[in-house]
């Protein structure tokens, strides 16, 4: 039987976005089930007392060029967002609500918007700018946005947020093979380990 990849994620951390480039790779090498879980990682931040190493002006610039020499090991584009960090509570909303109300159309939703992110640099806290990707990728942004409103949605979100903490994420990506955590795009060779 495959095993499962828990991946607990946020479309604003460019570390997770570069898990995000290598997991279906990884997951189809191991015959292994990946499962998306959006949650909002200034909620984790809040509820564990963590920080993102950008707000360390030296370790930030250090965490930028380690995060450009893995993009190109992985063959992946990577661009500094100007606009980071950004607020992704709207962003992460609306991804709980197209993995709930649209599945078959989640994975070219996340798609877009981590691409728009951290290949283009787009400032995806700007709503103008959201719905113009959102138009340009096909999906319609008075519904995509409606979604940010429902509350079935936030409370899923919060949810997801709120289990996440409990089994000991504190940031993002973090991964999880049965009840063991790893943490960090730089894990992946022990997460190929655990599913292989």
């Amino acid at each position: 039987m495959s095993k499962t990849l828990e991946f607990f994620f946020d479309l604003g951390s460019p570390a997770t976005y570069l898990a995000y480039t290598q997991l279906p790779k990884i997951c189809a090498q191991t015959d292994s089930r990946l499962i998306y879980i959006p949650i909002l990682l200034g909620g984790v931040f809040k509820a564990t007392g963590n920080a993102s190493p950008a707000t360390i002006p030296a370790k930030g610039r250090y965490m930028f060029q380690d995060l450009e020499r893995y993009a190109r090991r992985y063959g992946v584009p990577l661009k500094f967002n100007p606009h980071f960090p950004i607020n992704t509570l709207m962003l992460m909303r609306a991804v709980t609500g197209m993995q709930l109300r649209h599945p078959e159309h989640f994975q070219a939703f996340i798609d877009c918007l981590f691409h728009a992110f951290w290949v283009e640099g787009r400032s995806l806290d700007d709503l103008a700018t959201v719905a113009s990707v959102l138009t340009r990728n096909g999906f319609d942004p008075d519904e995509v946005l409606a979604l940010t409103g429902d509350e079935q949605v936030k409370a899923a979100l919060k949810d997801n947020t709120d289990k996440a903490v409990q089994r000991g994420v504190f940031g993002a990506p973090s991964m999880f093979v049965g009840d063991e955590l790893f943490f960090g795009q730089d894990r992946l060779e022990f997460v190929l380990e655990a599913l292989g």
